[in-house]
């Protein structure tokens, strides 16, 4: 039986397409193998998102090559339909897809196998009245918590972003198949799925409905225990919607990722963002009336074209007064073919970097103050890993929780009285 390895870059959207490539493979025969052993093929999923990414997928080629020299090795995702000159320079992979035609990975590897084709290299570009792409169902690595891809493409004009030349236009997955495999999870003893997008609030727009009537069909399932949502734009939700969410806060987690990227309206404005800071605090005020308690990540870039030590400063402020739970930081990386690339005043790598620190040093401040408040408080907590008696899951805001236990109590959720704070979550007893 030949083997798949599979090496994933990147976003939960890249994750789930992963997945269902590996149900693919294991469907046609294959054996999935741990990326970091010897196996026949290794498929690369690759983020483009920062030049970081690029540097980490052009590694794992190399890397993978050094490992078994006769196997057949395929580079796929965003980088090679950004950067197709890059991507098909690079000798270590013998298969280059893009994301538009990813699912024939499968039928060129067992070509290769097959000893009837040599390099491959086909990065079809994307186009308008595009289909959503219906992958297969997902190999399973874990019983706890599962990806759900609903929402694909992306047409705004951030100017920093290369995603929708990588992604292609906007399509949503119908609400009939979304049930379909919600249901097929569930019978598959998931107990939380997290719906996730390339700009998931933009779910529906294609097919006249919305992320909300998602939500309301996921909800309605009688097995579904927890819903999870993925990223999502702050100008994309008001009060209407947020209120029709409130209405499954009995199954859906109260942890809501709203990139920021900066905290300061002209820097927001160079960057082409769709919000202010006011309309960012709204939003965020309006989530924790409508789910007390409830926990709000982010993401925030720094280092973006001409921003002054003034902008700065007033990123610092904002993120201060928002509290978030937890935050990504990332210093700004020049994609060529973006607008922000071309922009007069790049910001040195080395002050990105001390700024970054400073971001870092504010939210890992605010980070301790939220799993503070969840002492003395109890919650429902899915467990996922267990070993030498210790018990580690998450609560439905994703505060990680670790507790004593006798026996497996993996993909069950219980209820648990936190303690203390341990590290980057909290310690906390079974009830």
């Amino acid at each position: 039986m030949p083997s798949a390895a599979f090496y994933t870059l990147g976003c939960k959207v890249n994750q789930y397409e992963s997945a269902a490539l590996a149900g693919a493979f294991a469907a046609a025969g294959f054996d999935i193998a741990p990326h970091t052993g010897p196996a026949d093929t290794y498929i690369v999923n690759s983020c483009t998102v920062t030049a970081t990414g690029d540097k980490k997928s052009l590694q794992a080629l190399r890397r993978f090559r050094r490992q078994n020299p006769q196997a057949i090795i395929a580079l796929c995702g965003c980088l090679p339909q950004a950067f197709p000159e890059k991507a098909t320079a690079t000798c270590d992979a013998d298969i280059v897809l893009g994301t538009k035609n990813r699912a024939s990975v499968l039928e060129a590897v067992q070509a290769m196998l097959a000893g009837k084709r040599d390099r491959l290299v086909d990065i079809p570009p994307h186009a308008e009245g595009e289909k959503f792409e219906r992958l297969a169902a997902p190999h399973p690595t874990e019983r706890t918590r599962a990806f759900l891809k609903i929402q694909d493409g992306c047409e705004r004009d951030c100017a920093y972003c290369i995603i929708p030349k990588a992604r292609g236009p906007l399509r949503s997955r119908s609400l009939p198949d979304l049930t379909a495999e919600l249901e097929g999870l569930i019978a598959a003893g998931y107990k939380e799925v997290v719906l996730s997008g390339v700009n998931l609030g933009c779910y529906g727009h294609d097919l006249a409905i919305s992320l909300s009537d998602a939500i309301d069909a996921a909800c309605r399932l009688p097995g579904l225990t927890r819903l999870r949502l993925g990223s999502l734009e702050p100008d994309l939700l008001d009060e209407a919607t947020i209120t029709r969410w409130a209405a499954h806060n009995n199954k859906l987690c109260d942890q809501f990722h709203l990139p920021l990227q900066s905290g300061c309206d002209h820097t927001l404005a160079r960057m082409r963002r769709r919000y202010t800071t006011s309309d960012y605090r709204r939003v965020v005020g309006l989530l924790r009336d409508a789910f007390p308690g409830c926990a709000i990540t982010t993401d925030i870039m720094t280092g973006f074209p001409g921003e002054s030590d003034q902008e700065h400063g007033a990123t610092l402020a904002f993120i201060k007064e928002m509290r978030f739970a937890r935050s990504h930081i990332f210093c700004y990386s020049p994609r060529p073919g973006t607008l922000a690339a071309e922009l007069p005043e790049q910001i040195p790598s080395q002050l990105a970097s001390q700024r970054a620190g400073e971001i870092t040093a504010l939210t890992t401040a605010s980070r301790e103050e939220f799993l503070c408040s969840r002492i003395g408080k109890t919650y429902p907590v899915l467990f996922e890993t267990i070993g030498e008696g210790l018990a580690h899951g998450h609560t439905p805001c994703y505060t990680p929780v670790r507790v004593s236990a006798h026996g497996d109590i993996s993909n069950q959720i219980l209820s648990v009285r936190v303690t203390a704070l341990e590290g980057d979550g909290c310690a906390g007893i079974l009830l």
